[in-house]
């Protein structure tokens, strides 16, 4: 079986802003910080672990420590991970059309990401 790796990029903003940069440097936790970097680093070499489809184009990273971290992400080709933005169980929905709201205004731009719409 072949082992594909994923490039895995940070979305940013049209401001430029990362979002998931700044939520994972803002976590207290400096084990929740190393749960989800070695989870980032698992789906580079192309372990996706627990993760669910949330729609076509979106998905959900569950790290299941702490209050249970979520990381949300798209695929903007077989190989490209976009990391659009994270939170936890308690704020899932909210952090969900978020996640949504990036990926949408990231697929109406020609950028550095390109556009593989």
């Amino acid at each position: 079986m072949q082992i594909v790796t994923r490039d895995v990029r940070n979305y940013i903003t049209p401001e430029g802003r990362n979002p998931f940069r700044q939520w994972i440097t803002q976590l207290p936790d400096k084990k929740a910080r190393a749960n989800v970097q070695r989870r980032i680093a698992r789906l580079r070499e192309g372990n996706f672990g627990d993760f669910r489809r949330l729609n076509r184009d979106l998905y959900e990273l569950r790290i299941n420590y702490g209050p249970g971290y979520r990381v949300y992400f798209g695929m903007l080709t077989s190989r490209v991970v976009i990391l659009l933005c994270a939170g936890q169980k308690g704020t899932q929905q909210r952090d969900i059309a978020r996640a949504q709201n990036y990926w949408n205004e990231l697929r109406s731009r020609d950028n550095e990401y390109g556009n593989h719409s």
